[in-house]
């Protein structure tokens, strides 16, 4: 089962505040930048760029067995926190193949779309957000949680409502329905 990272989630956010490494800096400036050994298509939807991703293969997996392909391509548009295989892995022992199985998908659905704000909110807008909310953003998901969104250094990171933190490892991947920031760890509502 660890080849179903959610690939559909992949971000990294700078928000113009600068880049961690020159590796991220050189895939920012590209029109198609690299996720997981793939190149991201501005043109295709989140969904199409997401099953490329060789980081994202849980997330792919997952996306599928909470039945929101058809959602996430869908015209949207939607900001997408794009957990890594690592962040799945990262999670207890057993927790992805509990939430994959048939009567846990409310249950996964929710977890997923926990990790998608309606909108298109590239990293200039969340900075934007953070600025005017004196050093914090509060972004509401698709399930109706609350995101907080604030600057560590120059890095974007995201609690969640139990208090896990996340770091947007890639910002601004572009997709035709919104843009995928990937994370370093899977965000969970309360």
């Amino acid at each position: 089962m660890k080849k179903l990272g959610l690939a559909v989630f992949a971000l990294v956010i700078s928000f113009g505040f600068g880049i961690t490494n020159a590796a991220a800096q050189d895939m920012m400036k590209s029109d198609n930048p690299m996720v997981g050994g793939a190149a991201m298509y501005k043109n295709k939807d989140i969904i199409d760029n997401a099953v490329n991703s060789k980081d994202h293969t849980t997330l792919v997996a997952a996306v599928k067995a909470a039945g929101l392909v058809e959602t996430l391509k869908s015209k949207g548009p939607f900001t997408v926190f794009a957990p890594t295989n690592a962040a799945f892995d990262a999670l207890p022992a057993g927790t992805v193949d509990t939430l994959l199985k048939p009567e846990n998908k409310a249950t996964l659905s929710k977890i997923l779309t926990y990790h998608v704000v309606a909108g298109n909110m590239d990293s200039k807008s969340i900075a934007k957000a953070i600025k005017k909310g004196n050093g914090t953003a509060t972004l509401t998901t698709v399930a109706g949680g609350i995101l907080t969104a604030k600057m560590d250094g120059s890095m974007l990171v995201l609690t969640d409502e139990k208090g896990g933190m996340s770091k947007v490892t890639i910002a601004d991947v572009k997709q035709s329905n919104g843009v995928i920031h990937v994370v370093d760890t899977v965000l969970m509502p309360n």
